[in-house]
């Protein structure tokens, strides 16, 4: 009897082993007109936040108001690793400060969070699903386009390409859902290429803040045309740097969200590749279109 018991235990062992290797985790989302993503999190098994999911950054950020008047504990920065439960998940992952963040959010967490696994952005059904492995019927829908996955640092990029006047440039771009407009070129990397960056309409001129409050002037022009690979964009409201940059060393584009949440994701950090495919919002109008 001992010994049918020993079996029975080792083979619903390796059964429930066999689940887990194919589990998904599903967290709803909210988007708000900023489009800024907002997911419910518990930290240090204690405080329930709201939290953007900000793949320009790592680990976890929060702002100073939620630091000094929101938590129960008192986390000490930089250096300890704190529990983060995100859907029925624990992760562990140090915390920093910040001044400011997505609207309604407490704070950020990035992509780094899902190192080794595969995230699922479905803006139609306003869920993250965390994939152990990468979904099957993925690799042969046509639907989805793929992209290699280049780092920079802790950060990640995908190659896009913008057009004005018969005159292509291709580029890596930061791929950063917690950037909330649409594209930021770098006026630098643009007079590089030789881009007609005069012959860009401006629409208008304004100032943004960082995350730690920081001011960065930009210009707001239309570009003709963006592709990111086989899917195109035209008339495109994007942001021009000059000064203040978001990167303090290294000259970058940057795709945001209100151009990002216009497609399906599915982030794959196990190969390092991005597959996009157009949902409901592809053709939304932008916050800042043409006058």
């Amino acid at each position: 009897m001992k010994k049918l018991i020993f079996l029975y235990f080792i083979f619903l062992y390796i059964n429930v082993s066999g689940q887990n290797e194919t589990i998904s985790d599903s967290i709803p989302f909210t988007i708000n007109k900023q489009n800024t993503i907002s997911i419910q999190a518990i930290f240090n098994e204690k405080d329930t936040l709201n939290l953007n999911f900000d793949t320009g950054t790592t680990e976890l950020i929060l702002t100073n108001e939620v630091l000094s008047n929101k938590l129960k504990s008192t986390p000490k920065l930089y250096t300890n690793f704190y529990n983060l439960k995100i859907g029925n998940t624990n992760y562990s992952t140090k915390v920093y400060d910040a001044e400011l963040s997505g609207h309604g959010t407490d704070g950020r967490f990035g992509w780094d969070i899902f190192k080794g696994k595969i995230v699922e952005l479905n803006y139609d059904l306003n869920l993250m699903i965390i994939h152990s492995v990468l979904p099957k019927n993925l690799i042969s829908n046509n639907a989805f386009t793929k992209l290699k996955i280049e780092f920079f640092e802790d950060l990640f990029l995908i190659e896009s390409e913008i057009k004005q006047n018969n005159i292509t440039n291709k580029d890596i771009f930061l791929f950063d859902t917690g950037y909330q407009r649409t594209v930021m070129l770098d006026e630098d990397l643009l007079k590089q290429a030789e881009f007609p960056i005069k012959d860009m309409k401006i629409i208008k001129k304004t100032i943004m803040k960082g995350a730690q409050g920081n001011e960065i002037p930009v210009i707001t022009s239309n570009l003709k045309l963006l592709k990111i690979g086989k899917y195109k964009l035209k008339n495109v409201p994007i942001q021009l740097t000059t000064t203040h940059k978001p990167l303090k060393n290294k000259n970058i584009h940057i795709l945001g969200n209100e151009v990002l949440k216009r497609f399906n994701l599915f982030l794959d950090f196990q190969n390092n590749f991005v597959y996009l495919n157009p949902n409901h919002l592809f053709k939304e109008k932008y916050i800042e279109k043409n006058r």
